[in-house]
């Protein structure tokens, strides 16, 4: 492979890291925040602001899995965990950090937006460990199934599957901790499957056309050819 084109693949993957980071951070630090949405006059959601985010990394994980292959992907998922680790420890440092008398933001505000963070990235991060490592290994059977073909299947069926176990796992977590009502989590659980599900149904386009274009950049002919770059 020229070297002009292993450049370009190496900085994209770094970029795809970087969407898929910063996705994972940022709804960890804003989940407790609701909103509602009525979807089209047809649906009547109440979800997290952390769930807007989030499904980007799903998205992200199958067009490292589809592109670079699985080892790449699990990387990505690894990356995700101590960064999500990482700005734990930073939060929990600013939480105790006493606040100056003119501090626009006191003490007890801070500690009332950021003071459940240990939990909620907590039982983020139990979540989402588990459901993205069965998305790439749902991604990477159903590739191997079809051998190679049918991306719209592998993408939807691998994401699917993750999410429910996804928002399942979180929602026990922060309802067994207390954060979110028991009463609520059936209704939770169904909104954010159902929204986490029409997000997946539109970001399908959005991977056929990066994969396509990256495909006929580096000429892969052959059905799921991956491309093998050393980073």
């Amino acid at each position: 492979m020229e070297t002009r084109k292993k450049e370009f693949a190496n900085k994209f993957y770094l970029i795809l890291n970087a969407v898929f980071i910063a996705s994972l951070v940022t709804s960890n630090l804003i989940f407790q925040k609701f909103f509602q949405w009525d979807a089209f006059n047809v649906y009547f959601f109440q979800l997290s602001v952390g769930i807007i985010p989030y499904p980007v990394t799903f998205l992200v994980t199958d067009i490292v899995s589809e592109i670079y292959g699985k080892k790449k992907a699990n990387r990505v998922v690894l990356g995700g965990l101590f960064a999500s680790i990482f700005t734990l420890l930073i939060v929990l440092v600013a939480d105790y950090s006493l606040a100056t008398e003119w501090s626009p933001v006191s003490d007890s505000a801070f500690h009332h937006v950021f003071g459940v963070t240990f939990i909620g990235v907590g039982a983020s991060m139990a979540a989402y460990l588990i459901a993205q490592l069965i998305d790439v290994q749902l991604f990477h059977f159903w590739k191997g199934f079809t051998k190679g073909k049918h991306l719209w299947l592998r993408n939807n069926a691998s994401t699917f599957t993750s999410q429910f176990v996804d928002t399942l796992v979180i929602l026990l977590l922060l309802c067994g901790f207390g954060i979110i009502e028991w009463e609520l989590f059936g209704v939770l659980l169904l909104n954010g499957y159902l929204f986490k599900m029409l997000i997946a149904l539109f970001d399908t386009p959005i991977i056929y056309f990066v994969v396509w274009r990256f495909r006929k950049y580096f000429d892969l002919k052959k059905p799921g050819e991956e491309l093998h770059v050393e980073m």
